[in-house]
Parts: structure tokens; C-alpha cells; sequence
């Protein structure tokens, strides 16, 4: 059954869409939240995170100036702790006292920024393949990685394109050379990953990309972190050995920010691990939101 598009109210009155896929075996397990990232990409890349919807409906906002949502009135609308009142506004209209939430890249920022203002509202919390932003560190292991895969055919053009994305500001070259770098986020370059990556271009929202970081000062980063250490829901991060994008490092890094937090490097994956192996990804994420929260120990 394809997703259906509802809407609701946020905090400052704005009317914000969701898209709802349906559980394919009428399962009445509780729904999970999904958050894509980007950032300001439309939410349509997450499909359906590799069959998570077999057993469980998931939830998927379209964040301010994407996919249906429309743009913001007010630029600081589009930083991610906004985000994650629009979140805890859908919450509201989804009457569900605790939920589990899965986030995406960089919209793994709003859910931590969500967890410390609202985590006794979480049963659960999954981080796919994050940065390290809030931690305050950019490790260089992503660019390990890439390097690492240097006999690749694809590598010699992804790398040129990867210098130039730096100095591009015209929208169709961004989009061209984004393509051209695209296999350094896959574990692989394969049709599903080809098929996937070519969906990228036209998914891309400049403005609300360019307003998610703003707003943030390092008090403000230091206190969400402070609250984080407070966090009681299990979580489990997922990071890639083949993930280009964010490396694996930063992962490890949230995961030592969080109390509860579990560690999952996944063999031959990268940025987007449900592409790549999804019939690993997804046992993964399902088993641990199987588990109660007292099932779980501190990583």
C-alpha cells in the first residue's frame, strides 16, 4: 500500500504534512518516527528504510520547505531545535505519550535536540549514520574511507567532483557534481544505489539546508549535550564502514554522548545503510525496538 499524506499543526500555527506507510501485515506494533536528512532533503529518499514497514507503520514528517511542507515564514524556523518543536507538535496530534523515533544524517541533530527537551516522551531512539556537529568534533575518517576505496572505477571522477562541490554555487552544477560524487556514500555502485543517488538532485532544498545550523551557540550546543547525558531511552546508533559521508568516528562519538546508547557498525555499508544491505539494516533496527527499555544495559 503506497504512503498517504496527512497534516498537522505546529507550534506557531503552521500546517506542516506527514506521510504515513501503512505496516504491509496490519501489525498493531507501535509506529515509528522518521526523520530524514540532508539537510532540507525531501523525505521521499527514506522509502521504506529497507522494509522497516513489514511489521511496523512508520511515520514521516516533511520538515519546514520540503516535500509538502511549505517554506518558513521566519528563517530560524529551519534550525533544527525548531525542527524539533515541530516534532513534539506532531506528537501532540498523534495523541502517543512515548514513540520510538529513527533520524537520519543530519536531522540525527533534531532527534538529539528532541531527546534532551522531550526524552522522557521517547520509548526509543535511532541515529543512522550521524555527525559529530553537536559533539563538537569533525573527525577525518570519512575521508579515510574514501581514499581507501581509490582503485574504483568511480573514484578518480567523484573525487574531482568532490573538490568542486567546495566553489559550486549554481543549482544544476551542484546537482551534477553531486552525482558525480555519489558512490563515496554507498558501499557499493550497483543499480540500487545508482537508482537512489539519481533521486538526490531534485530532492534538494537550498534554503532550509542553509538555516539548519544557524542559531546555534556553544552555550546552547554544551547545555542540549548536558541534557543528553540525562537521557534514559535505549538508543542505538548505526554507523557504515564504507560510509564516505560522515565516517564511522562520529557515530562513536554520539554514542559516547548518550548513557543508554549502543554502538552498531554494520560490515560493507555505507551512508545509507537500507539501500545498500537492507535485508541486514533492517533486522537490526526491528530487534532493537523489540527490546523493552529495561532490557537494555549502558553501552
Amino acid at each position: 500500500m503506497p504512503p498517504y499524506v496527512s497534516h498537522f499543526t505546529s507550534f506557531d500555527g503552521t500546517e506542516l504534512a506527514y506521510s504515513v506507510r501503512e505496516a504491509r501485515d496490519d501489525s498493531t506494533a507501535p509506529p515509528l518516527v522518521c526523520l530524514a536528512g540532508g539537510p532540507g532533503r525531501d523525505a521521499a529518499y527514506l522509502g521504506d528504510l529497507g522494509g522497516l514497514d513489514a511489521h511496523r507503520t512508520l511515520i514521516v514528517p516533511d520538515s519546514r520547505g520540503t516535500g509538502a511542507s511549505p517554506p518558513a515564514a521566519d528563517p530560524a524556523a529551519y534550525a533544527f531545535p525548531s525542527l524539533a518543536q515541530d516534532l513534539e507538535a506532531l506528537r501532540t496530534h498523534l495523541d502517543v505519550p512515548r514513540f520510538a523515533l529513527l533520524a537520519h544524517d543530519a536531522a540525527c541533530a533534531t532527534a538529539q535536540a528532541y531527546a534532551a527537551s522531550h526524552g522522557h516522551h521517547l520509548s526509543h531512539l535511532v541515529l543512522v549514520t550521524p555527525g559529530s556537529r553537536l559533539q563538537g568534533e569533525l573527525p577525518d575518517d570519512a575521508e579515510q574511507i574514501f581514499e581507501s576505496r581509490a582503485t574504483e572505477s568511480w573514484w578518480k571522477d567523484a573525487y574531482v567532483a568532490v573538490h568542486m562541490l567546495a566553489s559550486a554555487t549554481d543549482m544544476a552544477e551542484v546537482r551534477s557534481l553531486l552525482l558525480r560524487a555519489a558512490p563515496l556514500a554507498y558501499g557499493r555502485w550497483d543499480t540500487p544505489q545508482r537508482t537512489h543517488a539519481a533521486t538526490e538532485g531534485d530532492q534538494l532544498n537550498p534554503v532550509p539546508r542553509a538555516g539548519f545550523w544557524q542559531g546555534v551557540d556553544e552555550p546552547a550546543r554544551l547545555a542540549l549535550l548536558a541534557a543528553l547525558r540525562e537521557l534514559e531511552c535505549p538508543t542505538l546508533v548505526v554507523t557504515g564502514d564504507r560510509d564516505g559521508v560522515t565516517g564511522m568516528r562520529a557515530g562513536e562519538l554520539v554514542a559516547e554522548s548518550i548513557p543508554n546508547a549502543r554502538l552498531r557498525p554494520l560490515h560493507g555499508v555505507g551512508h545509507y545503510p537500507w539501500v545498500d544491505e537492507p535485508e541486514m539494516f533492517g533486522p537490526v533496527v526491528e530487534e532493537f525496538l523489540g527490546t523493552a527499555a529495561n532490557d537494555d544495559e549502558p553501552r
